[in-house]
């Protein structure tokens, strides 16, 4: 008795059943870990259980909350790899991380200009965001386009943070690590140049009016005065660090591109580490209504969402 069965792999020669298998079957596929990330003393550290991730989005690098409509504003770069791609735009998430609009700013390009938004703030009713080179600011209701302020001089505007009275700080990441102001009616200046900023990048304004910036550079999470004076100095867990978040009783929130974690300060306290292994953790923001930190984690297209516990 001879048989085949083309389906099953098996094969019946003189009553005797053979099983084979095809050459496709037999190759081995390659299947990714859990997410997880390389901490600063060179060990794997698996995504804690705290940390909840959805995505999907076209590299997004940081967001901000929209307390009144109760929704996580996050910034799109697009297309990163053509210099004037002008494909930039921004998404409405809902606080459960469920997608509101996909397309908030960005439906079509008639009368935008959007590249590769980066940092982003909101205050008094205006989202505010770097976008190469330049100063894009946008209703916050409506998401019309209103002002675009240029900032001679800088090579990579990253963080951002806007003062009460509309000022605005913005970081130069690379080649040279400085710190811009432009006031609220578009005029720029330098603020600070080179040390003790070490490629800096999330920019976070305190209850005080005073301005954090944090190094990828070093765990350093600086405190300056308005006018550019360093009056604090405090450590994050671990070097590498993207976002800064800032609630009103002045604890911070860190979070390392590089290495995963999440570092909290709070005032006269070092830094505890409060979520780990969160690939990519960029420029975070804090939903105050659910009480939860929503980390963008760049090439990952996903946000992270971490309930506080105080």
């Amino acid at each position: 008795m001879h048989g085949y069965n083309k389906f099953s792999g098996y094969a019946v020669i003189a009553g005797v059943i053979f099983c084979w298998q095809q050459a496709a079957f037999a190759q081995s596929i390659q299947t990714a870990d859990p997410l997880s990330t390389i901490n600063e003393a060179g060990e794997a550290v698996t995504m804690t259980d705290n940390v909840k991730v959805y995505g999907s989005f076209h590299f997004s690098e940081s967001c901000t909350f929209d307390q009144e409509r109760n929704l996580i504003i996050a910034m799109n770069a697009g297309n990163r790899v053509e210099e004037d791609d002008d494909d930039g735009y921004v998404s409405l998430i809902n606080p459960d991380g469920s997608a509101h609009t996909i397309r908030w700013i960005g439906a079509n390009r008639d009368g935008l200009e959007l590249h590769d938004p980066i940092g982003s703030a909101v205050r008094n009713g205006v989202l505010y965001t770097v976008d190469r080179g330049v100063v894009r600011l946008f209703d916050q209701a409506t998401g019309q386009p209103r002002d675009a302020f240029p900032v001679p001089g800088s090579t990579f505007l990253n963080g951002i943070g806007v003062a009460e009275d509309g000022t605005i700080y913005a970081s130069n990441t690379r080649p040279e690590g400085r710190l811009y102001k432009v006031t609220a009616d578009g005029e720029p200046s330098l603020l600070i140049d080179g040390e003790p900023l070490n490629v800096p990048n999330g920019v976070a304004i305190d209850p005080d009016g005073n301005v954090v910036v944090v190094n990828i550079g070093d765990n350093a999470v600086l405190t300056f005065n308005p006018d550019g004076e360093l009056i604090q100095t405090e450590y994050a867990h671990e070097a590498g660090n993207d976002g800064v978040v800032i609630l009103d009783d002045g604890t911070k929130y860190i979070s390392s591109v590089r290495f995963g974690s999440v570092s909290r300060i709070r005032p006269g306290q070092e830094a505890e580490v409060i979520a780990a292994g969160i690939p990519s953790a960029a420029s975070m923001c804090y939903d105050s209504t659910q009480h939860q930190l929503v980390i963008p984690m760049n090439n990952n297209n996903s946000l992270a969402f971490v309930e506080l516990d105080d």
